[in-house]
């Protein structure tokens, strides 16, 4: 019953194991759930910050658990670290931009961030593939898709800055 609920965990209620592109698929169901959780719930973004590190924590022990007798050390079916590094830059921008927003603006800026996220998270510029490499543990798993989720936000950061 542990193993199945944590199964569930990590790969996102299953998601995980589709074969194609699960990460990418990840990040999508991330990206509606959190504009359902902000926009229709009116969940506070910071409240969700709070649940996130939350995450990030339980992430840690539950990704060692499922790996532990495997030699695959980051097994592409785990893909709670994507809702992590996707949520990063959506919860951020919604503290950041707590005022009320038209959707178009808010589906504009969702695209652009899940965009990016894929771009940083496939193709891991550093640190993004520092934690890959050198991390052969959860905190690898993790930290690789933390630091392509930071990338998204300092890249809306300079674009918000240079467009002022």
């Amino acid at each position: 019953m542990i193993n199945k609920i944590n199964f569930l965990f990590v790969t996102l209620f299953g998601i995980g194991k589709i074969k194609k592109i699960p990460g990418s698929i990840a990040s999508l169901v991330t990206l509606f759930f959190l504009f359902f959780l902000f926009h229709f719930l009116k969940i506070s973004p910071n409240l969700y910050l709070f649940f996130l590190i939350l995450v990030f924590f339980i992430s840690l022990y539950a990704i060692n658990i499922y790996i532990k007798d495997s030699t695959n050390k980051d097994p592409k079916e785990i893909v709670i670290d994507e809702f992590i590094g996707q949520s990063i830059p959506i919860s951020l921008y919604e503290i950041a931009h707590n005022a009320p927003k038209e959707s178009d603006q808010i589906f504009k800026f969702y695209f652009i961030m899940f965009i990016l996220f894929r771009i940083f998270d496939i193709v891991k510029p550093y640190p993004v593939s520092y934690y890959e490499k050198n991390f052969k543990n959860s905190f690898g798993v993790i930290m690789d898709d933390v630091c392509a989720g930071l990338y998204v936000v300092a890249v809306l950061v300079l674009y918000m800055v240079i467009s002022t």
